[in-house]
Parts: structure tokens; sequence; C-alpha cells
């Protein structure tokens, strides 16, 4: 008999920004964010129309809490989809956690992870220091035959560790199982400050064209700034626009990516972007005047990873009869779910020096325009390690 493991990621986003230029040799924050990509293209492809907001990060942070106890053909699976070397990437996951937790970020990004297991479940003590050592995992035991205790108790670790944002998390039903034995938990909170401030006295009604072609009147946000803006080509001539939003701080930016073409669907860019991609637009943009039109936005969406994660090669995790979690615990598991919500915030504030860096940009020339009016991409990256913290494509603010 094999029991229960729920892999749940909760990211909560508010406000927004992006950039970066790294090495060719792709960092440990790419190779997680790669795989999250590739789950963020799985997912938009059956929801071309809709809203859709994704971790890339998180996805990876949950299958590396996971890494110290996969075994045989499990383990192998989970490290050719993230591109880990096979001898064990512990040592760079830690680094690159504490990168992303450093003192500079503090204030903008919260990562919390935890493992919740069943009182009396077995779990392999390397497998508990792996995940305090990499992730500052907490680890609890709880009694999951009261379920609606037990997910309360695990909001209530999730709300204090994302200052009340997130508040809601876990379900009772997704415990109501004799088998129910570990949750593990990713959750990340990011809230950035413009760098340059949109003033909301300019913020108007204007149309947007949404993916399903119906035009409505959505608030606008506007602002005239210098801007990194770039234009790159897909392999199949699809010609897009990138534009990079810096956060205060500057370690953290906002990439908003909108097809040239007006009658281009955003589904003929998505396939085209990895972190490759994104670090060869450094290249291709440059610093410019700009009119910019962004729309104030929001989502909140739940994507359930089991069957974007299988089509990627990471199948027998969720079989009963073929998971291999030796390194575990001595009783045989399986992930019975693995889902991930994620909500994003987007509007006008910023920093109160930001305003004053806006009046300086003032131009005296009529600066070209740049509306954000129809479908679109966005990424938020750190700059630093290249990892993507969140991605989405909005069809309707």
């Amino acid at each position: 008999m094999r029991y229960l493991v729920l892999l749940v990621l909760y990211a909560l986003v508010t406000l927004c920004c992006h950039t970066s230029a790294l090495s060719q040799t792709p960092s440990y924050g790419e190779r997680g964010s790669d795989l999250g990509i590739q789950v963020f293209q799985q997912v938009v492809r059956s929801k071309p129309l809709e809203n859709v907001v994704l971790s890339p990060h998180g996805v990876a942070s949950v299958l590396g809490m996971l890494l110290p106890g996969c075994h045989g053909e499990t383990r192998k699976q989970v490290l050719s989809s993230l591109r880990y070397k096979k001898n064990g990437p512990y040592r760079m996951l830690k680094k690159l956690h504490k990168t992303l937790t450093a003192k500079s970020n503090q204030d903008v990004v919260l990562i919390a992870n935890g493992v919740f297991s069943q009182e009396g479940f077995p779990m392999q003590k390397s497998f508990v220091d792996a995940n305090k050592a990499n992730f500052q995992a907490e680890s609890r035991s709880m009694d999951f035959s009261d379920p609606q205790r037990a997910a309360d108790k695990i909001n209530t670790w999730v709300s204090n560790k994302t200052r009340g944002h997130i508040t809601s998390l876990i379900k009772a039903d997704m415990l109501d199982s004799a088998l129910a034995r570990l949750v593990i938990i990713n959750s990340i909170y990011f809230k950035g400050l413009w760098k340059s401030r949109f003033q909301p006295e300019n913020t108007k009604l204007r149309p947007f064209t949404g993916g399903d072609g119906n035009v409505f009147k959505v608030p606008m946000m506007s602002q005239l700034s210098v801007f990194n803006i770039g234009m790159a080509t897909t392999s199949h001539g699809v010609k897009y626009k990138v534009i990079e939003l810096p956060y205060h701080g500057n370690t953290i930016s906002m990439l908003i990516v909108l097809p040239t073409e007006e009658d281009a669907p955003l589904s003929h860019v998505i396939p085209h972007i990895n972190t490759a991609t994104v670090q060869s637009w450094r290249k291709l943009m440059h610093m410019r005047k700009v009119h910019l039109l962004l729309p104030r936005f929001a989502a909140d969406v739940e994507v359930d990873l089991k069957d974007p994660l299988s089509a990627l090669g990471i199948t027998d995790m969720f079989s009963q009869d073929k998971a291999d979690f030796k390194h575990l615990s001595s009783e045989p598991v399986y992930v019975s779910k693995a889902l991930q919500k994620a909500k994003i915030v987007v509007n006008e504030d910023g920093t109160k020096a930001a305003a004053a860096t806006a009046a300086i940009l003032m131009a005296r020339s009529s600066p070209p325009w740049v509306s954000v009016d129809r479908p679109f991409l966005f990424l938020i990256r750190h700059n630093t390690s290249g990892t993507l913290l969140f991605m989405g494509q909005i069809n309707q603010p």
C-alpha cells in the first residue's frame, strides 16, 4: 500500500518589474526556471484565452525538496527534467535559496518552505536535514485524521510566513484520506515597488482587445519615462517587443512581451520562450524614452501540475506502482496531487524617490507611445541568478 504525498505551491505577487545579463552556462536558477517555463507552456496551450499565472521557481523548489527522497528511476526523471547533475545539486540549490532570500530582498521576496507529516510517519533523517539545510524548510508533524484542523494549522503557518497575504492554501478535502502522510509546501510572496512610479492621476479608461477579440475599457496606467526596450523575432519570424520595468533596488524586474503585429496571437510567441531567449534579450534592448501605457491587472489562478509534469517526463512519482521515494521514508509513498496557486496584482504604486526620477526623465521632444493594449506575457526575474519568480499571460486585465 502506498501513502499520499501532497505538493502545494502558493505564489503571491503584488506590483511588478524585470531584467538581466548572465553567463552562457545556465545557472541552477535558470535550469529550474526552464522547467517551470515548460510547465507554463503546457498549461497555456490548453488555456489560450485565459489569464494564467505561474511561479517557475516554485515548481522547481518543490521538486528540489522532493529530490533528496527520490531513488532510482523517479530520481532520474526529476534530475533529467531539471537538468541537475546526478551527484546532487544541493550545494548550488542552497546557494540559490540564500541569494533569493538575502537581506537585500527581504522586504521584496518572502520564500517559505515547509514539510508537514502525519504523526508517526517515519521520514528519513537525511531527507529532513537536506531540506532544512538547502531550503530552510521547517518540518512539523500533525494529525491528518482531523483534516480541517490540520489544514487550518498549515494555512496559519503559511499566512504567518507571508505576512498575512496568503491565508487559504490547503483545503480539508486535500487531506481527507486515511492514506495522507505528507504535505510539502513552497510559498513565494513578492512585493515590488516600481523604480519609476505610475502616477494614479494619469490612469484612465482605455480600450484593451482581449484574447477573444472583444474590446473593453480597462484602467490603463501611463507614464513618460526611459525604459529598456527592444525588438526580437521568434524562429518562425514572429516579431515582438520586450519592455523592462525595474523595481526599486534593481535586483528584480518585470519584462513585458507583446507581439508587434496587432493580429499576431500571443500563442505564437510563448513556445519560443526559455531562459536562453530571455538572456538574449539583453543584447537587443536599449534605453529609450517612451510613453508607456500598461493596464492595471490582477489574476488569481490555480494550476494542477500533475499533467504538465507528466508530459515533461516526470511520471513515476505520480504512480502508485512506480513511485520510488526510498530515501524519504521506509513506508512506500507516491505523489497524489501537485498544484500551484498564484496571484498577481499590478498597479501604480512605487517609492517616494521614483516620482523624482520620473520628473528628471521628462522629455522635451515627443517620444513614441508603447501601448500594452492586447494580450501580453509578463516575466518577473531575479537578475543576478536568472531565476524566474513568476510568469503569466494576461488575456483580460
